[in-house]
C-alpha cells in the first residue's frame, strides 16, 4: 500500500497500491465495497471529494482517474502529463482537481457541471434569503 485516507465522515478507507489497484473498505466492517481497476502501473495517491461520491487516483502511467466511490466504476481519465503523477487533490467544493508530476508540473482540471451546479445552489441560496420576509 503507497497511500491510504479517510473520507468526511470517517467512514470509508480508501487504499492505493503498487499493483495499480485502488480499494474502499468499511471502516467498521473491513469489507472491501468497492475495487478500482483501470490504471496501469502503481498508484501513488488517492483522495475523496469533499461531498464522498468520488474518488481521484495518481499513478505512475501518466493519468489520474476520477471513480465513483461506491461502485468502483471509471468515470473520467486525466490524461496530459508527460512522466508519472505522484500528487492530487480535490479542492473544497470538490469541482477542481490539480495534480502534480515528475515532469515538472502541476494541472488544474475543472469539472464545468459541477461547477454550474455549485453556482446554481449558490444562486438558489441568495434568492431564498432576500425572498424571506418577516410577519407584520
Amino acid at each position: 500500500m503507497l497511500d491510504a485516507t479517510f473520507n468526511n465522515t470517517g467512514n470509508k478507507l480508501a487504499t492505493a497500491s503498487a499493483d495499480g489497484l485502488a480499494r474502499v473498505y468499511n471502516v467498521f466492517t473491513g469489507a472491501c465495497t468497492a475495487l478500482f481497476e483501470g490504471h496501469e502501473n502503481e498508484i501513488s495517491k488517492i483522495q475523496f471529494n469533499p461531498q464522498g461520491n468520488k474518488i481521484i487516483t495518481a499513478s505512475s502511467d501518466k493519468t489520474c482517474r476520477v471513480w465513483n466511490t461506491d461502485t468502483g466504476v471509471e468515470q473520467q481519465i486525466l490524461d496530459g502529463h508527460e512522466d508519472d503523477i505522484f500528487s492530487c487533490a480535490f479542492n473544497y467544493s470538490g469541482d477542481t482537481i490539480i495534480t502534480g508530476s515528475k515532469d515538472n508540473t502541476c494541472r488544474i482540471w475543472r469539472d464545468e457541471a459541477m461547477m454550474k451546479k455549485t453556482a446554481a445552489a449558490a444562486a438558489k441560496d441568495v434568492l431564498d434569503s432576500s425572498t424571506t420576509t418577516g410577519g407584520t
